[in-house]
């Protein structure tokens, strides 16, 4: 945990203690990748706005060697901030004050997902089901036909369930880099593939949310 400001660096340890973690604490980017080297730790809470320089900064660092999960803290909740730091390999934005009951649903979020990893064979989630080997999806014990990219977006989505992910990772990782700044595109198949598994409305989504401005979440 990486935070300069004593009191939430205090809260932080009873929160994550109670919740049954081991903390280690920073205050400062230089102290933070120091205790990192000396001692690699399972996941990361970081500031953006660090005595040293950029919790960013020190996000990009961290997973230029490691897979960790990381949850990016700040203050401002700014679009141009939030795309920086899952750009520079953040796999959430929490904006302060936040409660501890969030904070502790994006932690098990991000750590169900690395202990995951590529190897889970299938999906089930509130009647959704995904076969990543055979490539097939149920929805209420039916099958829902999916087009091969509509398939693979999906695949993207599912295997960093509760992880904020960019339009830009999005369209990177499922068409390619040429197509890294084609919004409209992105929106379109997921309009598409929501209206193939969801139930309901834009108002009662579940599992594509829309981060406006920034990219989609699938459901926790």
């Amino acid at each position: 945990m990486c935070d300069d400001e004593p009191q939430i660096v205090r809260a932080l340890r009873v929160i994550l203690r109670e919740a049954g973690y081991e903390v280690s604490s920073a205050e400062t980017l230089a102290e933070a990748s120091d205790i990192a080297a000396r001692e690699p730790p399972d996941g990361a809470i970081i500031d953006v706005v660090l005595p040293d320089g950029s919790g960013i900064e020190l996000c990009a660092e961290l997973r230029s060697w490691s897979t960790m999960p990381i949850v990016v803290l700040s203050a401002l909740d700014e679009e141009e901030q939030k795309v920086q730091a899952l750009r520079a390999g953040a796999d959430d934005y929490i904006t302060k004050p936040f409660s501890t009951r969030e904070l502790l649903a994006r932690l098990d979020a991000v750590f169900r997902r690395v202990l995951a990893g590529d190897q889970e064979a299938t999906l089930q989630v509130k009647g959704l089901e995904i076969n990543f080997a055979a490539h097939t999806v149920l929805r209420d014990g039916q099958a829902v036909k999916l087009t091969p990219i509509e398939f693979k977006l999906l695949c993207v989505l599912a295997r960093n369930r509760g992880r904020l992910m960019t339009s830009r990772a999005l369209l990177s990782e499922v068409w390619g880099g040429t197509y890294a700044d084609d919004a409209p595109l992105l929106r379109t198949h997921i309009a598409n593939l929501r209206h193939k598994i969801e139930v309901g409305d834009a108002t009662t989504w579940f599992y594509i949310k829309t981060e406006a401005g920034v990219g989609y979440r699938f459901c926790e």
